[in-house]
């Protein structure tokens, strides 16, 4: 288990290894951004960081795979209704531990149908869900 800063500076040196890449580094990632550099500017870091770290892995961008910005926002907007209601944590791997509703990969089908997650169009930009608005949106 790795402290805060050393995730965060071997993911930002694309040193953090791709077979540790899970779903609950994603929330945490997010969470610490978020934390440090509010939404506009998780965003962006983390736009570029999963961007970067994928090349760094030889993640080829194919419909199926590589960097998504839909599920991206999507992710950081919940992780913000999370902080946004329930305050931070002591670190990312107590806001992961005690927010285990995040670490549901599937819970976006609750907000967004298969064909909307999957179209071209939400790998290439944000788009907003189509079943179901986020609480508060």
């Amino acid at each position: 288990m790795s402290t805060d800063s050393e995730f965060v500076a071997l993911f930002e040196a694309r040193e953090w290894p791709l077979e540790r890449w899970h779903h609950r580094d994603h929330i945490r990632l997010a969470y610490l951004y978020l934390i440090e550099h509010g939404f506009d500017g998780a965003l962006a870091r983390l736009r570029t960081g999963i961007m970067a770290h994928n090349e760094a892995h030889r993640i080829v961008d194919m419909p199926t795979s590589g960097y998504h910005e839909t599920m991206t926002g999507a992710w950081l907007t919940l992780v913000k209704l999370v902080v946004d209601e329930y305050g931070p944590s002591e670190s990312g791997e107590a806001f992961c531990d005690e927010h285990p509703e995040l670490s549901q990969k599937k819970t976006l089908r609750l907000y967004y149908s298969k064909d909307r997650m999957m179209s071209p169009g939400a790998k290439r930009e944000f788009l907003p869900p189509d079943l179901s608005r986020f609480p508060g949106g």
